[in-house]
This record gives structure tokens, C-alpha cells and sequence, in this order.
């Protein structure tokens, strides 16, 4: 038996992530959720592992309240944010808030350095300078942190919540927009703050906001400080006509306030800059707007930091790189982009334009370090067969080596496997196949992910196959057309048509995977999320061949979908009204004749909650399979009021996994009797 066998052993393992280094390279520091006592919420501790593999981690932080946001200063203190009382706190406060909180290199113990009413997060430390980086939200009357937490009590105490809108979004993913907005603040770290004397009142620093009026500009996006502290790169959203917005980037004088536009592309977003340590580069991603027509295409993209024209960084590489991280000599950068089913590691070098795979392993990296000599980099590595750990990869020949974790790796119930066939317009389509160890026929369960630009190529929590593979199923985690990793064409072969390639590609791959001697091709079903939760609809209106079909977070009439998903401006782009009603799903509903278990959350802004009562509403009344006389159907609704899109806490994420089990059981295993599967009790 495995954790995969028992879903409170499951929820229970801990989680590693938000890796960082120290800027001597001695120190590498990763968050790890763990669940509270209750096991109804995941708590966030910082632990120390050691960049040469050979100490055992070493827990720094413990609280209820849990820490995040890790950075360190010049000097090796470490600094992050947490709601945990503070000493010097008010005493009625019984609504904390993340403070940030310095723990001296010699472990001494933590206190606070900076607290705003909102609250602070994103920490960030000059690389040369002690110079602080640091987000918070700021209501837009405010004028000062006075101000703004006076506000902010009189919202609290008179229990108001509306929001007054100007603009376009009003709501992200899960949550509201409005009426804060978040800025960023800069401050020194002295030798004040850091040692303060004995009997005197620790000192806090002066947080100085260099966004004032950045209203809804910085929701979602990405800042980095230059080398000297003297220089923030952000991006910033641009409103535009009809409710849309880009995003440029925005160079900003910390001294002076003076904010200059450093790059701007009518034709694209641009985002997640980097500074080079020499202060004289900044490394950022462009994306191009899409058009109905045409897929956006991701580059790398250079600019220097005083002001010039861009320039594209391997413009023919056909992958989309992400996360640009500069070695320490400016020579060069790192970056992680999708590929083959996996998130190599490449090398971009400057001066030769070139581009070069470092990892070899069948795995995703992410949170990518370099050390200060620049021989190695640090990140956490993923896949189907192990959960986010710490590495070092050694730069010089791709190497990467496990430090020792402060999770230990979960023994898995099955194997993993590679598949592949070809689609009929010849594409390769290449997929993960995890077994059961059960040595007979298993049933198979078609996976969609979501995006759809994306792929299958790591760890998740929240949609394991292996919890499945316990059960005895085989899960199949195909890539089919608009998945990344597989060249620009391969993303355009499904561009405006979500209910053409993408679909034939699943039904290509399952036709191959169900020839296989240990999968049972009479015992099938498919499920899927948010964009696999569109496939799994389009799937249950154009074929019968699965015995049950779930679909989670899922569109179902595009017509009614696209006004209200949190950013409607972005498909608008992308699919005109013709082609949307030609790909909605919710036009071959009288075909469906497969049981189906629809699962919404009524938090989901991405994917409305109305997608999911429509769809289930007309299950009911328009369906090949509707409900009889006597109102019985055998489709199903998982209905979560206080859920988003994704269904994270760990109870509620113990239910989805409980129902999704029984629902196949009953359908694809054809269990009756004694052994009819059970629903959870906790239900009702």
C-alpha cells in the first residue's frame, strides 16, 4: 500500500516549492506546506537545505500562520512575510495580516521590519545594494499608510464590501479586483535594522511607495530591482478600447519617482523582466497579441536598461521560454521552456544568439538559482514519477544532482511510460501513460489538461494520476494540438478550432494506447479540467465509446462563456463569434448518451459558475441520457460554493477525488451489489 491508496495519507505529504539562494551561494532556503492539526488547511514553513547535498534540511520557521516570500539580504539575513502575531503588534489585531519579518544569519530569533495594514509580499533584495523590493495593495483614496489603514477599518467595521468599477477586469481566477490595487515599495535595509541595540525599540524601514496612481497597472504582473537598487523594471497593464489592456514595461527612478516606458509593443504583452547583474541589460518575454487566425507566439526579448530599440533572442528557436534568469557575468541567461513532454533547462548565450539544452532528465524545472560563480544553478525539479525537489545542476555539462529534500518522495503505486502515434494530418502526438502494477487488463481513463496552452510534463497535486493507478486504472496524459512543446505549429494546428485537431489527436491517441495487451479497450472513460473540461464535453457530444465522462471547471456554450470569463477582452482575440458557436459544445447535447459527472466551484472566475448549471440543467432536459420520469438521471453534480477553479483545500480535495472515484466505478467497473460504489457520507 501506498499514500496513494489512503486520500488522508495523500492530502498529508508534504509539498515543496519557492525555491531561493543566498547571494553567497552557501544557502538555499524552499517552502514546505504541511497540513495543520485539524488537516482542513496547508501551513507554509521555510526550511534550509544544503546547496552541497550532503547535510540533512533543517526547519527555520514554525508558526500557525505559516511564511512565505523568501529573500536574503547582502549579508545572508533572511527575510520573508507572515501573518504570525507580532510582539509589538496591536493587541486587538485579531485579523493579522503578512508582515515582513528578519531572521538574522545567526538564527537568532525572527522579528518585524515592515508591516502595512494590507498587508506585504513579493520580497525581492537588490543584488549589490541592501535595497528592499516589496509589494502591497493601497486603497485608491489613500494618500498615505495612515490614510489607507483608516480606510480600510471603517470597510471592516461598517462591513462594506462594494466595489466601484471604471475599468475592465473587475475579477481574476478567484478573486476580486478592487477597490485596492497593488503597488510596489522600496526601502534600505541598514545596519539598523539589521543589529538594532539593546533596549532600544526595534526599528522598522521606511517603505516608499514608487507606483503612486498605478491603479489596476500592476495586477498580475511581474517586477525586478537593478543590481544598485537604483532602477525598478515592472511590467505594466495598458487600458486599451472595448475593455482591453496589454502590458508594457515601465522603467522607474527610485531616487526621483520618474517613471520612463522602457518597452512597448502594440503588437504583443510584454513581461517578467530581469536585470542583468551588470545594470545594463533587461531580459523580458513578448507574447503577440492573438487574432482569431493567428496563435500567439512567446520570445525572449533584450533591451538595455538606459533605453533602446529590442531586440529577439534566438528568434528561430521554436519553444517558448519563460522565467529569463541572467548568469552571474551577463554573458548569458537561463530560461525553462516546455518541451517534448518535459521543462529542460536552456542556456541562451548573447553573443553567439544561441541556444542550448542543459537538463537532460524526463522532468520540468522551475525556480531556477544561479550561484555566484556561476558554475552552478539551483532549482526545484518535477515529474509524473516525483513531486517538486531541490537539484543542483552543474552548467557546465547539464548534470543535475538531489540535495537532500526536506519531503521524502512518495513511493508511487505504478510505473510510467512513453506513448505516441500519429494524427492524420501526420503531427506526432505523444503522450504519459501511468500503469497500475496489477499484471491484468486495466481500464483506461483519458486525461485532458487544461490551457489549452499547455502540457502534461509535472507533479500535480491537485490532478495525480497516481491516486487512479492505486485504484487499478491506466491514466493516459496525452498532449494533443495547441499544446506547448511541440513547435509553434503544432499550437496553430488547433488555433481557432478547439473542437477539430485537439479532439481528433485525443481520439488517435487513445486508438493507439487501447491496442496495448495490458489495457482493457471495453473499460474507458475520459475526464478533464477547465480547457480538458471543454474537450470533455466536446468528447461526450461526439462519441460513445467511453463508458462515464467527468468534466471539472469546464465550458460548455461559448457563446454565453466569453462575456463573462475574467478577461473577455482575451477571447474576443481569439475566436470570433462564428467560430465560437461552431466549437460549443453545448450545441451537441442531444447527443450525449454518456452518463457524466459535471463538478463546479462557485468561486471560479475563470470559468464561470454559469457554464456548469447550464450544462448540467441541459444534461438533464436536452441529453441523448435526460432525466426520466420520476426526475432519476444518472449524471451527476459536484457543486462547491466556496471553491475556485481548482478545488484546493484538502478536504474538499479528499471529496472530488472520493466522488470521481465511485462515479467510474459504477460506470466504467460496472460495480452493483455488495460491491456498488459509495459516495462520500460526509455529503449527506
Amino acid at each position: 500500500m501506498t499514500s496513494f491508496h489512503d486520500l488522508e495519507q495523500y492530502v498529508a505529504i508534504p509539498r515543496v516549492s519557492g525555491l531561493v539562494v543566498s547571494p553567497d551561494g552557501s544557502r538555499v532556503v524552499v517552502s514546505v506546506a504541511t497540513l495543520d492539526a485539524k488537516a482542513i488547511k496547508f501551513v507554509t514553513a521555510l526550511w534550509e537545505v544544503d546547496p552541497t547535498g550532503e547535510k540533512p534540511a533543517r526547519r527555520l520557521t514554525r508558526s500557525a500562520k505559516g511564511e512565505a516570500s523568501a529573500a536574503f539580504t547582502q549579508e545572508g539575513d533572511l527575510l520573508f512575510t507572515s501573518a504570525r502575531p507580532d510582539p509589538d503588534g496591536k493587541a486587538d489585531d485579531d485579523e493579522p495580516v503578512p508582515a515582513l519579518w528578519l531572521m538574522p544569519r545567526d538564527g537568532a530569533e525572527a522579528r518585524v521590519v515592515a508591516d502595512r495594514a494590507a498587508g506585504l509580499g513579493g520580497v525581492q533584495v537588490a543584488r549589490d545594494a541592501d535595497v528592499l523590493l516589496i509589494s502591497s495593495d493601497v486603497l485608491p483614496s489613500a494618500t498615505d499608510a495612515e490614510t489607507d489603514e483608516r480606510l480600510r477599518k471603517a470597510r471592516k467595521d461598517k462591513l462594506v464590501q462594494a466595489i466601484l468599477h471604471d475599468g475592465y477586469p473587475i475579477r481574476y481566477w478567484d478573486h476580486d479586483l478592487g477597490p485596492e490595487s497593488p503597488h510596489l515599495f522600496v526601502a534600505d535595509i541598514g545596519a539598523d535594522v539589521v543589529a538594532p541595540l539593546a533596549g532600544a525599540k526595534d526599528p522598522r524601514v521606511a517603505l516608499t511607495d514608487v507606483t503612486p496612481g498605478a491603479r489596476s497597472a500592476l495586477v498580475e504582473q511581474a517586477a525586478a530591482i537593478s543590481p544598485d537598487g537604483r532602477t525598478v523594471v515592472t511590467g505594466w497593464n495598458v487600458p486599451l478600447a472595448r475593455g482591453a489592456q496589454r502590458g508594457r514595461l515601465v522603467a522607474i527612478d527610485v531616487a526621483s519617482g520618474e517613471h520612463r516606458v522602457l518597452a512597448d509593443d502594440l503588437a504583443a504583452e510584454l513581461w517578467s523582466p530581469a536585470i542583468s547583474p551588470d545594470g545594463q541589460w533587461v531580459a523580458y518575454v513578448r507574447e503577440t497579441v492573438s487574432t482569431p487566425d493567428e496563435a500567439p507566439r512567446v520570445t525572449l526579448q533584450l533591451v538595455a536598461l538606459a533605453g533602446g530599440e529590442p531586440r529577439t533572442l534566438v528568434e528561430s528557436w521554436d519553444r517558448w521560454p519563460q522565467h529569463p534568469v541572467w548568469l552571474p557575468d551577463s554573458t548569458g541567461l537561463l530560461v525553462t521552456a516546455d518541451d517534448d513532454g518535459r521543462g529542460p533547462v536552456f542556456r541562451v548565450d548573447l553573443e553567439s544568439d544561441e541556444v542550448t539544452r542543459l537538463t537532460s532528465d524526463d522532468a520540468t524545472f522551475t525556480d531556477v538559482s544561479v550561484s555566484p560563480d556561476g558554475s552552478v544553478a539551483f532549482a526545484l525539479r518535477s515529474s509524473y514519477e516525483a513531486p517538486s525537489h531541490p537539484v543542483r545542476i552543474d552548467l557546465e555539462t547539464g548534470a543535475t544532482t538531489a540535495l537532500r529534500s526536506p519531503a521524502a518522495t512518495p513511493e508511487l503505486p505504478g510505473t510510467l511510460t512513453e506513448v505516441e502515434t500519429t494524427a492524420a494530418d501526420g503531427r506526432r502526438v505523444r503522450a504519459w501513460l501511468a500503469l497500475p502494477r496489477t499484471g491484468e487488463k486495466a481500464p483506461l481513463l483519458l486525461w485532458i489538461h487544461g490551457g489549452p496552452l499547455g502540457s502534461w510534463n509535472a507533479w500535480s497535486w491537485r490532478w495525480n494520476p497516481w491516486i487512479l493507478v492505486a485504484r487499478g486504472y491506466a491514466v493516459l496524459l496525452p498532449d494533443p494540438a495547441l499544446s506547448t512543446g511541440y513547435g509553434q505549429d503544432f499550437v496553430q494546428a488547433g488555433w481557432g478550432s478547439w473542437g477539430a485537431a485537439p479532439y481528433t489527436d485525443l481520439m488517435a491517441i487513445t486508438d493507439a494506447v487501447v491496442q496495448r495487451d495490458d489495457i482493457d479497450e471495453t473499460r474507458t472513460a475520459a475526464m478533464g479540467g477547465s480547457f480538458g473540461g471543454y474537450m470533455a464535453n466536446w468528447v461526450a457530444g461526439h462519441t460513445d465509446r467511453f463508458r462515464a465522462i467527468v468534466t471539472h471547471a469546464s465550458l460548455w456554450a461559448l457563446d454565453q462563456f466569453g462575456p463573462t470569463t475574467d478577461a473577455a477582452y482575451y477571447w474576443e482575440r481569439e475566436m470570433t463569434e462564428e467560430m465560437a458557436l461552431e466549437n460549443s459544445p453545448h450545441r451537441f447535447v442531444e447527443k450525449i448518451v454518456t452518463p457524466m459527472l459535471v463538478v463546479h466551484g462557485d468561486k471560479d472566475y475563470r470559468v464561470p459558475i454559469g457554464e456548469g448549471l447550464r450544462l448540467w440543467y441541459e444534461l438533464l432536459a436536452k441529453s441523448g441520457l435526460p432525466a426520466d420520469e420520476d426526475g432519476k438521471t444518472p449524471h451527476r453534480f459536484l457543486y462547491f460554493p466556496d471553491e475556485n477553479h481548482w478545488v484546493l483545500t484538502p478536504q474538499h480535495a479528499i471529496v472530488w477525488y472520493q466522488v470521481v472515484e465511485a462515479f467510474l466505478a459504477e460506470h466504467v467497473l460496472a460495480r452493483t451489489g455488495e460491491n456498488a460504489p459509495v459516495y462520500p457520507e460526509i455529503l449527506g
